[in-house]
C-alpha cells in the first residue's frame, strides 16, 4: 500500500496531508558532511547556517572534503568561519570518528536505524535527534519518528489537541499516535513539518 493511503487511515493526519505534494526520500552520500552541516546549523537560522556551511566548504579545494582533509585544517581556520569553540571541536570529533572507524557511506547505509543511532551518538556533539535527521534526509529511511523535534511536537499538539505542559505524558501520547503510522513514520513527520510551516 502506498504510504499516503496508509497514513490517511489516521483521519487527523489525513487533514494535514490533504493538498500536499507527494515527495520521494533520497539516499545521499557524504554522511560525515551531513553530520557537520547539522552541527553547524544548531541554534542558528537556516540562512546564517547556510552562509557558515558555505564558508566551511570554501576552506577546501573540493566540493566534498573527506574527514582527513578536514582534520588537516588548522583549528583557528575552523573558528574563523564563525564556529564556536564547541562546534569546531564537534566537527573534528565527527572526522576523527570516521577516520578511526574507517567508515564508508556504504557501511552506514547498511546499518539498521537503531543500530546507527547508538553507533553515531558515541561521537561527542552528536545526539539522537541529529542522527534521526540523518536517517530521514541523508539515508532515506522510511520509518523514523523524531519525538524530540520541536516542530513535530508543535504540529502534533495542535493536530491531536495534546497538552504540552506535561512533556512526559505528551511524548508517550505522540509515540502511541505515531505507532499507527508504521512503517512510514518519516513521511508522516515530513508532512507534519510542511503542514506546520504552511500555517
Amino acid at each position: 500500500m502506498p504510504h499516503h493511503l496508509h497514513l490517511a487511515k489516521d483521519k487527523k493526519l489525513q487533514k494535514a496531508i490533504a493538498g500536499q505534494e507527494p515527495f520521494l526520500l533520497e539516499k545521499r552520500q557524504h554522511v560525515h558532511l551531513a553530520l557537520i552541516s547539522s552541527i553547524i546549523s544548531q541554534q542558528l537560522s537556516t540562512k546564517v547556517a547556510a552562509v557558515i556551511y558555505k564558508r566551511f566548504l570554501d576552506l577546501f579545494k573540493k566540493k566534498h572534503p573527506r574527514p582527513a582533509d578536514i582534520l588537516a585544517i588548522p583549528f583557528e581556520q575552523l573558528r574563523g568561519i564563525g564556529l564556536s569553540n564547541a562546534k569546531a571541536n564537534y566537527v573534528l570529533n565527527v572526522c576523527r570518528f570516521f577516520v578511526e572507524e574507517k567508515l564508508t557511506d556504504n557501511q552506514l547505509h547498511k546499518m539498521e536505524d537503531e543500530e546507527l543511532i547508538v553507533f553515531l551518538t558515541q561521537i561527542k556533539g552528536i545526539g539522537r535527534w541529529t542522527v534521526e535527521m540523518i536517517l530521514m534526509f541523508t539515508l532515506g529511511r522510511e520509518d523514523v519518528f523524531a519525538v524530540d523535534d520541536l516542530g513535530i511536537q508543535q504540529a502534533m499538539t495542535k493536530l491531536y489537541k495534546l497538552d504540552p505542559a506535561d512533556k512526559k505524558a505528551m511524548r508517550i501520547k505522540m509515540v502511541t499516535i505515531a505507532d499507527k503510522w508504521r512503517p512510514y513514520r518519516t513521511y508522516a513527520c515530513r508532512y507534519l513539518w510542511r503542514w506546520k510551516d504552511a500555517k
